[in-house]
């Protein structure tokens, strides 16, 4: 193939353009995003070579080399992995097929522009050489091609690149950076050492650099051909704990998350026994952009006796642990073991609940803590993580008791931070049932109409508004003997909180409601189950409630939201007999218009919408004309 020139995807460009005009902080990390890919490429290369060990060709020794030329002022990122054909080369460098691309354009064209730690955790690592460089060559050959076959790919970064057959007699692949005028720093021994030393040290394969020795004559430095490992080239969770620092786990954190920020907490362990494995899992600080991404894997790196397998082995964790970042290391695995083999293996099981306990551990740990500043840490998290930890409640029943312990919510007593444990400890004397409630929003859950009575006796009620709650209360249905109760749902009996006068005085307004409530039924007949007198109002003038078993109107509008049909279920309207607007319903002409206000206002409340907006105005608009 003669040298074609091809344009770059659109996508590509607009990257290129805010790569080389935005990314001008931290500049060093192109170093760290090419050397981790050098190292990618050789893993794929040990991996493939399991089954067809041709691929490994002459060099079965794997390795990265950094070289630079000063007078050509090059920088070149060499390994011998796996290389790449022309069809790979136009499909990889010429074109983005990963997800996160729009939201990572979006922030780097906002605020975090500077943030150059962005590059890596969106999959265009590549990209980062034209932070320094203003053209880049790539030459390659895929490992089991024949010489002929090489490959050389080049760009100025702009609009176009070019591609074209070369003889290359090496597997593997070179990066080569012809490096602006002021990036002439970086070509230099020392600064290229501190730089890999500072990001790539835990890689497990030798980080290789030319040996300086000093030429007398010359006065200077100059390069030998002997080469000599720049990184420890040792896999870090294989070391004993005792010799890795807190500063060496955070960095490893760091290149294994693409994360800018230190984790929040970390574990490492080996485990011996049946199943033979090493983890070292990480907690990070801030949520991930893509958290929420259906289509995202999560998971952790899985190595077999350090020989990496794959990113993101999603079995090894369950799925409301996806925010947990790491290594897992098998002893017991096969070497060719693949996604459909680790969902059915044993070993994968066992390392599964193992890893499971330790990440739950960790969060116990921060949760019991006396430490004011694990407490906060814990807060944190929460924040962060706490709606995709609420999703285990279903999905794993044998962590429940632990899972629920960790849960924290908002009540009528606290914005945040409040546990079941704690709920349970300020119950009322008589008081056997934990109160919730479930919103849309904070505000909306501490300004409800349900609230009133519980708020009058001093009743603390949890506030839930993720919108996975009703999914939790739909499984947590008890803790340590306490029912779970919805103050929406059904009708709440308080009568053990009540003294007699307050019962007697409710049995009477029921009684003596009676003909209003009859005729509050006929005027709502289609819109309503039941219309029932409530204690539980005091400001209010009726609410609407669900009745147990009955879908909450929450999760209705929930699924309405989301395109799906929820099951019809008519809710019942409760109203305060000592409210003025409810007495005077009895004698007022206009009573047909105010049941109907009456419900309408009750359902706003309740956060629906109205079925018919138009009608609830005109009948408010003949009230006020009257």
């Amino acid at each position: 193939m003669s040298k074609q020139t091809h344009s770059f995807q659109a996508e590509v460009k607009q990257i290129l353009h805010l790569v080389t005009h935005s990314l001008y902080s931290n500049r060093e990390i192109f170093l760290r995003e090419l050397v981790s890919n050098a190292s990618d490429a050789c893993d794929k290369l040990r991996f493939e070579a399991l089954d067809n060990a041709a691929l490994l060709e002459d060099a079965p020794e794997l390795a990265v080399r950094v070289l630079f030329d000063a007078d050509a002022k090059t920088i070149t990122i060499r390994d011998n992995g796996i290389g790449m054909s022309a069809d790979e080369a136009a499909a990889h460098l010429g074109t983005i097929a990963k997800s996160g691309t729009r939201e990572f354009m979006s922030k780097l064209d906002g605020d975090q522009k500077k943030d150059a730690n962005l590059i890596g955790q969106f999959g265009v690592g590549f990209y980062s050489g034209f932070i320094v460089a203003d053209r880049i060559t790539v030459e390659t050959r895929r490992a089991g091609l024949p010489a002929e076959q090489g490959v050389r790919w080049s760009s100025e970064g702009t609009g176009e690149y070019d591609l074209e057959t070369i003889e290359r007699t090496q597997r593997g692949t070179d990066v080569i950076l012809h490096l602006r005028e002021d990036a002439a720093e970086y070509l230099s021994t020392w600064k290229l050492k501190s730089i890999i030393s500072k990001y790539s040290d835990h890689i497990s394969l030798p980080v290789l650099m030319q040996k300086d020795e000093w030429d007398a004559e010359a006065g200077a430095q100059i390069k030998t051909d002997e080469w000599e490992p720049v990184n420890k080239a040792a896999a870090l969770w294989a070391r004993s704990k005792s010799d890795v620092t807190d500063a060496e786990y955070q960095e490893f954190y760091k290149q294994i998350s693409y994360d800018s920020q230190a984790p929040l907490a970390y574990t490492h362990n080996r485990v011996e026994g049946r199943t033979e494995y090493t983890q070292l899992l990480y907690i990070p600080t801030k949520a991930p952009f893509d958290l929420w991404n259906r289509d995202k894997r999560g998971g952790v790196k899985l190595y077999v006796k350090r020989v990496f397998i794959m990113d993101d082995a999603e079995t090894l964790l369950p799925v409301y642990l996806r925010f947990v970042k790491g290594v897992i290391d098998s002893a017991d695995l096969p070497l060719n073991v693949s996604r459909e083999l680790l969902q059915e293996s044993r070993d994968v099981k066992a390392i599964r609940e193992g890893s499971t306990k330790r990440v739950l551990s960790m969060l116990e740990a921060l949760a019991d803590s006396d430490s004011a500043e694990d407490k906060a840490k814990y807060q944190s998290f929460w924040n962060e993580f706490g709606a995709v930890l609420k999703e285990g409640i279903g999905e794993d029943m044998a962590n429940a008791e632990r899972l629920a312990k960790l849960y924290r919510f908002a009540s009528t007593h606290a914005d945040e931070g409040v546990s079941l444990a704690d709920y349970v400890s300020r119950m009322k004397e008589g008081q056997d049932t934990i109160y919730v409630i479930t919103a849309d929003t904070l505000t909306a859950a501490k300004n409800s109409p349900q609230l009133e009575i519980f708020r009058k006796k001093g009743l603390e009620v949890l506030l839930l508004t993720d919108r996975v709650d009703e999914w939790l209360l739909s499984h947590l249905h008890e803790f340590e003997g306490h029912s779970l109760q919805s103050v929406a749902k059904g009708g709440v009996d308080l009568s053990k909180l009540q003294d007699d006068e307050e019962k007697k005085k409710a049995e009477e307004a029921a009684e003596t409601f009676k003909p209003v409530l009859e005729r509050l039924k006929e005027s709502l007949k289609s819109r309503v189950k039941d219309v029932r007198v409530t204690t539980r109002l005091v400001d209010s003038p009726a609410c609407v409630v669900v009745e147990e078993g009955d879908m909450s109107a929450h999760l209705a509008r929930l699924l309405k939201q989301a395109g799906q049909e929820a099951p019809s279920s008519l809710p019942v309207l409760e109203v305060n007999p000592d409210h003025a607007l409810v007495k005077k319903l009895a004698d007022d002409p206009r009573f047909d218009d105010l049941a109907q206000i009456l419900f309408d206002q009750a359902l706003l409340a309740d956060g629906a919408q109205l079925d018919d907006p138009a009608a609830y105005v005109q009948r408010v608009t003949r009230l006020l004309a009257a």
